[in-house]
């Protein structure tokens, strides 16, 4: 006996559904993919724009930028760090030194081979490609580090991907930033 046209239709139907949806689903994901950026991007540091090498480092969970002579205090009940940023200006050659003042969101204990420490983490504004981001940043003098910035793991989960055979593939371009 020969069962009727639309039972064998329904019992494919998942099968069908299936298919379509990740045809659907892989254009979309086609057309809408990240961005790619090699592992040394020039950013800038906001809102001083200042221009520098950022190193986008997957093996860091949080961002880290060079700071100075970094002070706790408490302002209105809350924890506080006054901080110097001293950082060469990749495109004018100039040295750039401003304090900065900002509200503490946590510490974090970093573990290396000299031992561990606390640091302090901050928001910070930084500019990426043609993107602003306002991220967590450990403070830390990184004076002996060549990159000045480095953005960990969970700013590049906003950022995009990341190419280790590519350096300075864009320009830092936030407007009204």
């Amino acid at each position: 006996m020969r069962r009727p046209v639309r039972s064998r239709l329904s019992r494919h139907a998942p099968s069908i559904l299936a298919a379509l949806l990740t045809a659907v689903v892989s254009g979309t994901a086609l057309a809408s993919s990240p961005q790619v950026l090699g592992w040394v991007e020039k950013g800038l540091i906001l809102p001083e724009q200042v221009a520098v090498k950022f190193k986008l480092d997957t093996g860091a969970l949080t961002s880290s930028m060079h700071a100075e002579n970094i002070d706790r205090f408490e302002k209105d009940g809350d924890e506080w760090v006054r901080f110097t940023v001293e950082l060469e200006d990749v495109d004018t050659d100039e040295d750039v030194r401003t304090r900065l003042e900002r509200k503490m969101v946590r510490d974090i204990k970093v573990r290396g081979a000299g031992g561990a420490e606390e640091r302090p983490v901050v928001l910070m504004k930084v500019c990426l490609g043609n993107q602003m981001y306002e991220e967590q940043f450990s403070l830390n003098d990184r004076d002996k580090m060549n990159y000045p910035v480095l953005i960990g793991r969970r700013t590049l989960e906003k950022v995009g991907l990341v190419d280790s055979s590519k350096t300075f593939t864009t320009e830092p371009n936030c407007s009204g930033a």
